[in-house]
């Protein structure tokens, strides 16, 4: 299987499930649902590893209990650990504000900043996934596009991402830019861009390429908790690209771990995904 590298947050999730809907002003009950595993290299990388990947994950986590917590819970499921740097404060928990309906609100603190050091020799890794805002991973990213496969997640704001496959969700394409979809891309991704998806819940995802777009459907699933879904469905469309699929297959895989994900009431990959792996 593939060797992949992921850039991505390493969290202790905080589980908050209200008794009903969010509304201004309101008062609600709630019952702690406890730590948790959690960000987008748990939530992506687990995933893989099922699938017998090899899975690196680069992200910084505190010199503190919770920091100790996260790296033993990484290491122990299958990622590999030893990229992750250490900082000085406070691994402080990530609040999931969890609704009867599956809907999520994600209340977190200032990260401190994260500064990448050399970059790994890309030959090594024959993926790399970025999904952090940490200081060089531009340069990064740029150095690693003539090794590997590169993919990103489209960032919260219009830094660059350059890569070979984008993926953004249409929320956070909402009020970005009013170019056509592919040459919003472009601007983020740059010339290396082969592939541009949008994916949008129940209604699938679009792929965009230079000259075409083509719809493809989301699997039908029963919403428990939707935390995770988008990294679900990254990690399966890597997992596609890596084995040999097409793009479109590996989008139809995405979809699936997608399913499995929303089904599951975790962040993290749940059962179903992993019998389904085996």
């Amino acid at each position: 299987m593939a060797n992949i590298l992921l850039i991505a947050n390493l969290n202790c999730d905080r589980i908050l499930q209200l008794d009903k809907p969010l509304q201004t002003g309101g008062r609600f009950h709630y019952q702690d649902g406890g730590q948790r595993l959690g960000g987008g290299g748990a939530n992506t990388g687990l995933g893989l590893v099922w699938a017998q990947h090899r899975v690196a994950l680069v992200s910084q986590v505190g010199r503190d209990k919770i920091g100790d917590w996260l790296l033993a819970e990484a290491s122990t499921q299958g990622i590999d650990c030893h990229l992750i740097q250490r900082h000085n404060q406070t691994s402080n928990e990530m609040l999931l504000v969890m609704t009867p309906d599956g809907e999520r609100t994600i209340i977190r603190p200032e990260r401190p900043n994260f500064e990448l050091a050399a970059p790994p020799i890309w030959e090594l890794w024959d993926a790399v996934y970025f999904n952090s805002s940490a200081e060089g991973a531009v340069s990064w990213a740029k150095t690693a596009l003539k090794q590997s496969l590169v993919f990103a997640q489209l960032a919260k704001d219009d830094r660059p991402r350059p890569c070979h496959i984008l993926i953004a969700s249409k929320t956070d394409m909402a009020g970005r830019s009013e170019c056509a979809p592919w040459q919003y891309g472009l601007s983020i991704a740059g010339d290396c861009l082969k592939y541009f998806i949008v994916t949008d819940g129940e209604e699938g995802a679009i792929l965009y390429t230079k000259d075409d777009s083509i719809q493809v459907a989301a699997v039908p699933a029963t919403i428990v908790d939707t935390t995770g879904a988008g990294d679900a469905y990254a990690s399966g469309l890597i997992h596609g690209m890596t084995t040999g699929l097409s793009i479109i297959d590996s989008m139809k895989e995405g979809a699936k771990w997608a399913a499995f994900a929303v089904a599951t009431q975790s962040s993290i990959p749940g059962e179903a995904l992993k019998a389904y792996l085996e």
